[in-house]
């Protein structure tokens, strides 16, 4: 039996009770809706494309949230996939839109049992897998947050807890209330204010599902706009241009393999709108760098 391309690099595992597993290369589902996160996207029929093109490379693992569109990535993933047939869906709930690129935290308990509801309804599933609270309000008690999450998993509708952008000491607080399987924070080769919470995560068996994983395109591209410098001045994006060009690489699939062998623990979510991008994405999950190319790319500057 061949391996699917999704596989290459093996699975994590989500919760040790009732656990899920899935390959360790999945797919992140905001830019399949319209500019700024959006509205619909100018082409609906390719992002159907996209998604099912993912599912024949293996990736069993789409995250996508109630916010993006807002509504639409949801909806264009039941459409392409229901009854999703062993692909786990992952969605977010807690931010609202106000317009694009607009995004502010709402963490009343009974929006959040609505986000529930209503990610239910569009993605048609009785129980979704794993829900992420996109943002802890902080003008909602913490505590209120959790006790809402945790009365939804006891009532069968949420399967696993994850949370987004948080600190260590957020995620064992909000844990001590309701069981916390995932993270999914902003992190890439360029951008690792969250290593002490990678390194955390795997000590304590939960999966850190990094988004941006590839900067949103600076990473892959030359003279990228990604900020962090190396100790010569040179831009992150470069650095991993020339590492890239030595190996025979592009540049997003040497910046998706550092992350999948940074940490066993690392569920990379890389999006795009295109199949060719989406199979150069996936292709990463057969790449294997050398451990000089690694030190170097782990001796980048933040």
């Amino acid at each position: 039996m061949t391996t699917p391309p999704a596989a290459a690099h093996g699975t994590v595992t989500l919760g040790a009770t009732d656990p899920i597993t899935v390959n360790r290369l999945g797919f992140g589902a905001m830019r399949i809706t319209g500019a700024g996160i959006w509205g619909a996207p100018s082409d609906p029929a390719s992002a159907i494309s996209v998604l099912r093109r993912a599912a024949e490379l293996g990736v069993d693992f789409i995250d996508t949230a109630d916010s993006y569109g807002p509504f639409v990535s949801e909806d264009l993933i039941r459409e392409a996939l229901h009854p999703y047939d062993g692909i786990v869906i992952a969605t977010k709930g807690g931010l609202t839109r106000q317009g694009p690129d607009r995004w502010t935290p709402v963490g009343v308990p009974a929006y959040l049992r609505q986000c529930v509801e209503m990610s239910l309804r569009r993605l048609d599933v009785e129980r979704i897998d794993l829900w992420q609270l996109h943002r802890i309000d902080p003008a909602v008690p913490m505590e209120d947050q959790a006790a809402v999450v945790a009365e939804l998993v006891a009532e069968g509708k949420i399967r696993h807890v994850g949370l987004s952008e948080v600190t260590v000491e957020q995620l064992e607080a909000f844990a001590a209330l309701v069981p916390v399987v995932s993270v999914q924070n902003m992190y890439n080769v360029g951008q690792r204010n969250h290593e002490p919470l990678v390194s955390h995560c795997e000590s304590t068996a939960r999966a850190f599902i990094p988004w941006f994983p590839v900067a949103a395109g600076p990473l892959a591209r030359e003279g990228g706009a990604n900020t962090a410098r190396t100790d010569t001045g040179a831009s992150v994006a470069d650095e991993v241009g020339r590492i890239a060009a030595e190996a025979g690489l592009s540049r997003s699939t040497v910046a998706l393999a550092w992350l999948l062998q940074r940490s066993p623990a690392m569920l990379p979510i890389p999006g795009t709108s295109s199949v060719a991008h989406l199979e150069e994405n996936v292709a990463a999950a057969a790449a294997r760098l050398s451990a000089d190319t690694m030190a170097t790319l782990n001796a980048l500057a933040s």
